[in-house]
């Protein structure tokens, strides 16, 4: 077979927007950040030097079949991946844990039933699953009763020392917002509650549950109260057994809901899993949370989906508390016991660069959304040529859509793209696979970040500070840009 590389070389070589020769033979030491520069600019550059972006643009695409790095921007420099992070996470998991891998949460008998009593402690047992909801509880309840157990006269208990408590994912971010909630060893609803509020006259009628699909259980371990007042818009203060939010009225109208996180995710489970329970016919007593490692006999056992299922909705959905959950439990198994996320990051850098020889990779975190974090485009490129070897990933990994000059999306585009995004506020990311018009199959990363404006952002302004979506919105035509470019370049 003809040397493919090579040739595309040869071609590439022929137009005007080749490579540069300095990306040819080595990648650029540091990032291009996009200013003035004399009028040689070609190839790349260009579309770096269009984007008009602030800040640092990194990259690195590689021939799959062949592993050769066929363009680079930014050497061995990293930048927060944001969110394509959780493709490293989701590698990390199907080597360590395998496909078919599968979370268990239980209920566990410590004493003797005798004539359906429990005549002794009944504790809810987290197993590290990320995907409880409130519908998997009510059968866990159902399925109690199923076992004969009709009372307890024990203790109530929640065990959730399967993984270290955290409060925040990342506690940066601003105290209400969904996607940084607490972790440990149990998670219901992706530890987030529903808050509801509806205008009553001159009042409003507010509401805290654990919907799902079937149901809409109250908690009690949340609560919101309305002030008069118009900003800030939410406050948070932690209590011993609540979390306790006030909302400013001037900013409710007439009616709307949103999910804020739970710090106290043993407490919620419980919570709901007690409401379940008594609808059931069962009482228990109020919820005593554990991490003493429960014994007793099992009577429920609730198992998750397989991994590989988990990881495509982490990876399509981009949730934080899956990847979290799922990263720790892998640094677990590893006979690593991290103290926090960054400990078993920590770990998951050590495996990178056993597995791919990804020495730079430096994650604080599983998710992404830690903005510490740095990673080189040209690691994860290694580790997902090696990936694809084996078929593991860009079948997790959902397809990008191209568009037009307009922004459109085009259909039945000849090139296919298979990757995962990444934004924060001035950070974005795109890391997978495109196959060309003649089935080339390529690897890259792209990763685009103004860390220094980003730092100057107060916390109390990261939901949605000034100037971010425009800036994300011009890194998002950049990473088509470069695409398009790869993908007719390095196909014949």
């Amino acid at each position: 077979m003809v040397d493919r590389i090579s040739r595309r070389l040869f071609l590439a070589g022929l137009s005007a927007a080749a490579v540069p020769a300095a990306a040819m033979a080595q990648a650029p030491l540091v990032s291009l950040r996009p200013q003035a520069r004399g009028p040689q600019l070609t190839g790349a550059e260009r579309f770096v030097r269009a984007a008009g972006l602030r800040g640092d643009v990194i990259f690195a695409v590689a021939d799959v079949e062949t592993g050769t790095q066929l363009e680079a921007l930014g050497g061995e420099a990293g930048l927060p991946p944001a969110s394509v992070g959780k493709a490293l996470t989701a590698l990390y998991a199907l080597d360590v844990l395998g496909p078919d891998h599968r979370f268990e949460t239980k209920l566990l008998a410590d004493g003797p039933i005798e004539n359906g009593i429990l005549k002794g402690d009944l504790i809810l047992v987290g197993g590290g699953d990320p995907l409880l909801d409130t519908d998997a509880l009510a059968s866990m309840a159902a399925n109690l009763r199923e076992a004969g157990v009709t009372e307890v006269r024990g203790a109530f208990k929640v065990y959730d020392g399967a993984l270290p408590y955290v409060f925040s994912i990342d506690p940066g971010q601003p105290d209400h917002l969904g996607y940084s909630p607490a972790i440990s060893g149990i998670s219901l609803n992706f530890n987030r509650v529903h808050f509801e509020w509806k205008r009553a006259g001159t009042n409003y009628n507010v509401t805290m549950d654990a919907r799902s699909a079937k149901y809409r259980p109250d908690v009690d371990m949340a609560v919101m109260r309305v002030e008069p007042r118009s900003l800030p818009i939410y406050t948070y203060q932690p209590s011993a057994r609540q979390d306790r939010w006030t909302v400013a009225k001037g900013a409710l109208g007439n009616g709307g809901a949103r999910w804020l996180p739970v710090r106290k995710p043993a407490l919620y489970a419980g919570d709901v899993f007690r409401t379940l329970a008594r609808s059931n016919g069962i009482v228990l007593g109020r919820v005593q949370v554990t991490q003493e490692t429960p014994q007793g006999t099992t009577l429920v056992v609730h198992q998750s989906d397989r991994l590989e299922s988990i990881l495509r909705g982490m990876l399509k959905y981009s949730t934080n508390l899956t990847a979290e959950m799922v990263g720790m439990a892998v640094t677990k198994a590893r006979g690593v016991r991290p103290s926090d996320l960054a400990d078993s990051a920590a770990e998951m850098n050590r495996w990178a660069a056993e597995t791919y020889g990804a020495n730079q990779i430096a994650m604080v975190d599983h998710s992404g959304l830690g903005d510490a974090s740095r990673m080189p485009p040209g690691d994860l490129v290694k580790a997902l040529v090696a990936a694809r070897k084996t078929g593991a990933l860009r079948p997790l990994l959902k397809p990008f859509t191209l568009t037009d000059s307009q922004g459109r999306a085009v259909k039945d585009h000849p090139i296919k793209v298979n990757a995962k995004t990444g934004t924060l506020n001035f950070v974005s990311g795109l890391g997978g696979f495109l196959t060309t018009a003649d089935g080339s199959e390529l690897a890259f990363a792209i990763f685009t970040a103004d860390v220094d404006h980003r730092a100057t952002i107060p916390r109390e302004q990261r939901e949605r500070p000034e100037g971010a979506r425009s800036w994300n919105r011009r890194s998002r035509k950049l990473q088509r840009a470069l695409i398009e470019r790869w993908g007719s370049l390095y196909g014949s």
